[in-house]
C-alpha cells in the first residue's frame, strides 16, 4: 500500500503537467509568437475565410488553376481524412490511375504538347497539398487564360508573383494554388 500513494500522485502531477500545462504553454507562445499559423494560416477575400495556406482545395473548373490529385478519403482533400493512397509503384492500380490523369490533364491542356509536371498526376503522402511547382502553373496557363479572356503573358506574370522562393538554399519554388486562384479573380475584376 505505500507504494501506490506515490505512483499516484506522480500520476497525477504528471498528467496536470504534459496533459494541462504544457499545452496550455505551448498554445499560448504560439498564439502570441505565430498569430496567424497558429490559427491555421486562413486565407481571406472580401472579409471571409476562402480556405487555408496549408490544405489544398478541389479547383476544377476551365477558368482556374488545379492542384495536385487528392488520395484522400470520401472526398478530394479531405482534411479529416489525410494519407496517402498507399498504392506502390509496382501497383497496376496506381500506373492505371496515373495514365488515367495525364490522359485528362492532356485533354484539358490541349496547347501543350511537352511532358506533363509530375505533381499534376501524382498525390502528395498527406493527400492535401496546397502547391504545385511554378513549371505545373505554366503547363496550364494556356488554358486558364482562353477561360478568363486573358493574354497568357498576364497569367505568366501573376504565376511568378504567386510564387514562393525556397528559404536559402531549402526547398524548391512554388506556387500556392488557391492564392493564384484569388490573384487570378481579382485579376478579372479589375478587367471588368
Amino acid at each position: 500500500m505505500s507504494y501506490l500513494r506515490p505512483a499516484f500522485v506522480l500520476l497525477i502531477l504528471m498528467t496536470l503537467a504534459t496533459g494541462i500545462v504544457y499545452p496550455l504553454a505551448v498554445t499560448g507562445l504560439a498564439q502570441l509568437f505565430f498569430p496567424a499559423q497558429s490559427y491555421g494560416s486562413l486565407i481571406t477575400a472580401n472579409s471571409q475565410v476562402v480556405g487555408s495556406a496549408l490544405i489544398g482545395q478541389n479547383f476544377t473548373r476551365a477558368d482556374y488553376f488545379h492542384g495536385r490529385p487528392s488520395a484522400t478519403a470520401e472526398m478530394p482533400y479531405n482534411a479529416l481524412a489525410s494519407g496517402g493512397s498507399n498504392l506502390a509503384g509496382s501497383n497496376p492500380l496506381l500506373k492505371q490511375r496515373i495514365a488515367s490523369q495525364i490522359q485528362q490533364i492532356r485533354h484539358d491542356n490541349p496547347a501543350q504538347s511537352g511532358p506533363v509536371p509530375v505533381e499534376l498526376v501524382t498525390t502528395s503522402a498527406s493527400g492535401l497539398d496546397p502547391q504545385i511547382s511554378p513549371q505545373a502553373a505554366y503547363y496550364q496557363a494556356n488554358r486558364v487564360a482562353l477561360a478568363r479572356e486573358i493574354p497568357v503573358d498576364r497569367i505568366n506574370q501573376l504565376i511568378k508573383l504567386n510564387t514562393s522562393e525556397p528559404f536559402n538554399v531549402l526547398g524548391e519554388p512554388v506556387v500556392n494554388v488557391l492564392q493564384l486562384n484569388l490573384a487570378l479573380d481579382n485579376e478579372t475584376k479589375i478587367r471588368q
